[in-house]
């Protein structure tokens, strides 16, 4: 059956024309688009560019914060027949940017005004790009080069005039198997590379998607994250398309920080029904949080320990939720979500009925904590070469359980492999392997990486995981991440770092390591604001703040060893066994983590690569050592 996106939009004009679509802010309230006008928009924009001598398979690009624009100018290329190649704001000109424009070999961009400066400095380096089109900005502002999107606007209204039948034609004519997006990927464990996604491949996943997951279309969902991912793409406004329901985008501010401190305002006004979230985002929801309820004094602290204390062992595994002997705290947690977590839903607008989290392993822990306020976190799995929704924990009875990453979307097939590609049971650990009409078409100008990932029709994910029985799936983290010690045996650090920070509040980073070596080792970026909290309290001044400032670490650390409160977490092998303090954060501007805040592993490796083979010294073993002093005081300032 055909259906590209193009289809999946027109259907749901045709069904949901006169609803509201988009929302976005304009002088303090948030006012709506319908359907019907964002069709009329992205005509306009598509029919602008077709004036413009773009064509049926020319790559288009968008660098923008996420907005009206930016989904309206999306719909608008590909009724146009191009390609969108999504690029994230947080790229910077000089390597990444530069490299996916020329590698994607792209002939037009829309960008915001405040990305316009990155393209200026390098629009020189760029043979190909012929049209630069800016929103946000008046004609003055711009040079003779440049449009502002409402001039393309208004030539595609008069391209309509006499050309409106060929243009329809154009997207009419696509078909399932058209590229619709290249989008890269952030590059974890190695360099970017360009995903081809058909049209087929995202309305499929849509379909997927929701034969685990209903949106109703009275729903709205509020886009935090970055609109270039095809996440956002998928759940955060394509499956609402298909359901009639609406998008709000945040507020975007002069600056990336205050784009991000318009995101509480904004969940309050748009009081959205769910929203998209990474572990990143969910630890600072969290925080915010606990802070807040901090504020209010001692004795609330206690009673919202107390109560999330019930709420734990009444939901259990979430699975069990109020199974046997649970029921009898029923009360009790009718009780507290009266009292303390209806207030807190208050503050997320009081409609929220759950969160979406992908982009990484989200901590049982935290899971549980969102769980227990009401507000569940359903971790899914999936990457960006399977569109990227591959399962998911969902609000139906049963069909979530904490840890794990959901029941598979149908239709979809799964194996799980072991290192000779022979299919493992159920329980087993291997690679994940699947395949779909979600499966990308390949890799952008990259056969071999193509040839090596897609084999048969199966995507080999390079993750490592297992079914359980109950066929729910568990995904344990990056085949190349793994630790591998002096023996050869293997293990995935990624849970053990996802609970050691959500865990410790005072450690904001880690990641584990160990490459055939005789113990493993834990680099840590220390919390600087809690740990000179932690120093003030216990009245630590001048230079003996470093050296108990990296005791203190080190003691978390060790509460997962045998002793511990935590020393069954993990298998004891492969708790580290000595720490190393990094002296500065994981940062996208010093390229240590990625656009979703994932940590770049072999970046970090690299950048901390002295700190590493210290560590395995006979000096770098004791924590307090110097130059974990020395990090430790100039990370703490």
């Amino acid at each position: 059956m055909k259906r590209t996106i193009i289809d999946l939009f027109e259907e749901s004009v045709g069904k949901y024309g006169h609803k509201e679509f988009l929302l976005e802010k304009h002088d303090g309230e948030f006012i709506p688009t319908t359907y019907n006008e964002s069709r009329a928009a992205a005509l306009n924009i598509g029919a602008g560019l077709a004036a413009l001598g773009i064509e049926r398979g020319d790559r288009v690009s968008i660098l923008a914060e996420g907005c009206n624009n930016w989904i309206i100018s999306e719909l608008g290329l590909l009724y146009a027949g191009a390609i969108s190649v999504p690029l994230s704001i947080k790229l910077e000109e000089s390597n990444d940017l530069l490299f996916r424009l020329r590698h994607a070999d792209v002939k037009a961009i829309f960008v915001s005004r405040n990305q316009l400066p990155k393209i200026r400095r390098i629009a020189a380096d760029l043979p190909d790009l012929k049209h630069i089109i800016v929103w946000g900005v008046e004609r003055a502002e711009l040079r003779a080069e440049e449009k502002c999107l409402d001039e393309i606007a208004n030539m595609g209204a008069d391209y309509l005039k006499g050309n409106g039948d060929a243009f329809m034609a154009i997207g009419k004519a696509l078909q399932n198997d058209d590229i619709a997006t290249i989008t890269y990927t952030s590059g974890t464990t190695a360099d970017p590379k360009g995903v081809v996604l058909t049209h087929r491949n995202y309305t499929a996943n849509v379909e997927q998607a929701l034969s685990v997951m209903s949106i109703p279309s009275t729903w709205r969902t509020l886009i935090i994250l970055p609109l270039d991912h095809c996440f956002a793409h998928v759940v955060g406004f394509y499956i609402m398309i298909a359901c009639g329901a609406s998008v709000a985008t945040t507020e975007v501010g002069r600056t990336p920080m205050e784009t991000l401190k318009n995101i509480p305002i904004n969940i309050k006004e748009v009081r959205p029904h769910f929203l998209l979230s990474v572990p990143a985002l969910a630890k600072n929801f969290r925080k915010s949080i606990e802070t807040s309820i901090r504020k209010k004094g001692k004795t609330t602290e206690r009673l919202f320990n107390l109560a999330l204390k019930t709420s734990y062992a009444y939901q259990a595994d979430g699975y069990s939720k109020g199974r046997g002997w649970r029921a009898l705290l029923k009360p009790a947690v009718v009780l507290f979500d009266k009292i303390l977590y209806s207030k807190v839903r208050e503050a997320f607008g009081g409609e929220l009925q759950f969160f979406v989290g992908g982009g990484a392993l989200l901590d049982s822990e935290l899971q549980r904590f969102f769980y227990a306020i009401g507000i569940p976190m359903f971790q899914g799995y999936g990457l960006s070469e399977a569109t990227p929704v591959i399962s998911t924990n969902a609000p139906t009875k049963g069909d979530h359980r904490f840890g794990s990453s959901g029941r598979l979307v149908k239709p979809l097939d799964i194996k799980i492999l072991d290192d000779e590609g022979r299919e493992l049971p159920a329980g087993e650990k291997g690679e994940i392997v699947i395949r779909g009409e979600n499966v990308m078409a390949g890799y952008w100008k990259n056969p071999e990486s193509t040839a090596d990932t897609v084999r048969d029709g199966w995507l080999h994910t390079g993750d490592m995981g297992y079914m359980s029985k109950d066929n729910f799936l568990y995904v344990l983290g990056r085949f190349k991440s793994l630790l591998i010690s002096s023996d050869g045996e293997k293990y995935s650090p990624e849970g053990m770092e996802e609970a050691i920070v959500d865990k410790s509040p005072l450690i904001d980073q880690i990641m584990i390591y160990n490459n055939q070596n005789p113990y493993t080792i834990a680099l840590v970026v220390g919390s600087k604001e809690n740990l000179n909290r932690a120093l003030d309290e216990r009245g630590v001044t001048g230079d003996a703040r470093a050296e108990e400032a990296v005791k203190l670490v080190a003691g978390e650390i060790a509460k997962y060893r045998t002793g511990g409160i935590y020393a069954d977490e993990f298998p004891d092998r492969w708790v580290p066994a000595v720490v190393a303090i990094a002296d500065e954060p994981f940062t996208e501007q010093n390229g240590l983590v990625n656009s979703t805040m994932k940590v770049v592993r072999n970046k970090v490796e690299k950048h901390f690569a002295d700190a590493i083979s210290h560590a395995y010294t006979p000096e770098g073993k004791a924590a307090g050592n110097e130059r974990n002093i020395a990090s430790m005081r100039k990370l703490l300032g």
